[in-house]
């Protein structure tokens, strides 16, 4: 049974994770914060549940009704976070960040993903089996940008959890991978972003069901040997050093 967090949008990342993953034969809950996700799991024929991930009551609540109706959460994919979500922070230098605004980009980034892998762990250890696969970006442990310390730290973070997961589960038959994407064309891309992909070796920006393949492998059975591992999907951009 996979979960699939932040899958609310129908051109994003974590909706193309959860049709891969659907198409597949997996039985999958897909989860955001606002009600269309409702209509996002009608298109797939699977179940969703509302829930703020950055909340662990709403965290148990959600993992407590996936295992009523569908069973024990096997597989995990940590998608969910971003640079905003119903508020507005812009950019700015490490020591012009508030107190409030860094624990917003926390909060979302990486307390989401560390308060779901808390609550799979312990029940994917006593089963010996357990893939997550958490959603990163090129962001934070490759590169980083301008303006964007907050949102870089935290991705950074989650490549240190997803190592650590990797090391302390291993045995308990439990891998633990992160998926880097560079430039990918959602609904969310800016115009910017998008002129960013066109500079990348390969010449434009990545698609969500591009970074849902690579996830979907590692979420696999037959990915039983690799854990710990960065998978960057950026069309080689962060091979280049002179861009555009």
């Amino acid at each position: 049974m996979a979960l699939v967090t932040g899958a609310g949008s129908a051109g994003g990342i974590g909706f193309a994770i959860a049709r891969a993953l659907v198409s597949g034969g997996a039985r999958v809950c897909i989860t955001a914060t606002s009600a269309r996700i409702h209509d996002r799991a009608a298109t797939l024929g699977c179940m969703s549940h509302i829930a703020n991930l950055t909340d662990p009551a709403q965290v148990a609540a959600l993992f407590a009704a996936v295992e009523e109706k569908l069973g024990p959460v096997t597989t995990l994919v940590n998608n969910a976070g971003m640079v905003q979500t119903g508020k507005r922070v812009g950019r700015g230098k490490l020591a012009d960040w508030s107190d409030a605004d860094w624990a917003h980009h926390m909060a979302l980034n990486i307390n989401t993903t560390f308060h779901c892998c808390r609550a799979a762990l312990p029940g994917m250890a006593s089963r010996g089996y357990g893939r997550i696969v958490n959603i990163s970006s090129v962001t934070g442990p490759v590169v980083t940008i301008d303006g964007s310390s907050a949102y870089a730290t935290a991705k950074a973070g989650i490549t240190g959890m997803t190592r650590s997961i990797a090391l302390e589960y291993g045995r308990h038959g439990i891998t633990c991978n992160a998926v880097l994407p560079g430039w990918i064309a959602t609904e969310s891309s800016s115009k910017a972003e998008i002129r960013a992909g066109t500079r990348t070796p390969a010449g434009r920006p990545g698609t969500p069901e591009e970074v849902a393949a690579c996830a979907v492998f590692l979420a696999s059975a037959e990915a039983s040997y690799v854990t710990g591992a960065m998978l960057v999907v950026d069309g080689g951009n962060t091979l280049q050093e002179m861009k555009g």
